[in-house]
């Protein structure tokens, strides 16, 4: 496997499909007022995923040909993942953070966003996940 290298969003749009394929993955977060074993302030609540492998990651998955935008195939995604409750969620270009290129064992550009919600929205799209079309 090839280490990936850090790249723009404008010279990732130059690596087009066939020979390049897209992924976008997003960090959904909310400010979490709670305590850790009462003691420990928590800052933050994340949205995480067990993936098909065993390991935790971020909701997202691969752009398709007929998405019009890496946010369009990004938030299609959300919606097969997460299901229902994330039916108001829409990530923007502006919560666009980097891009990422690794050519082996397949040519893949990885892009990375950032949303927060409020703690409520979080916890309706974690309570609603396992309706998704593409839950587990």
């Amino acid at each position: 496997m090839s280490e990936p290298r850090a790249l723009s969003r404008e010279e990732a749009s130059r690596l087009r499909p066939p020979q390049w394929k897209h992924a976008c993955h997003a960090l959904l977060y909310a400010p979490c007022p709670g305590r850790l074993f009462g003691k420990i302030p928590l800052r933050f609540a994340v949205l995480m995923q067990m993936r098909f492998d065993g390991r935790l990651g971020f909701p997202g998955g691969f752009v398709d040909l007929q998405d019009v935008s890496l946010e369009e195939g990004l938030n299609r995604e959300l919606r097969e993942e997460l299901g229902p409750g994330a039916a108001f969620l829409r990530v923007a270009e502006c919560d666009y953070v980097s891009s990422h290129v690794s050519e082996k064992p397949q040519q893949v550009v990885a892009h990375f966003y950032t949303k927060q919600l409020s703690l409520e929205d979080l916890r309706t799209i974690e309570d609603q996940a396992t309706r998704a079309k593409e839950h587990g």
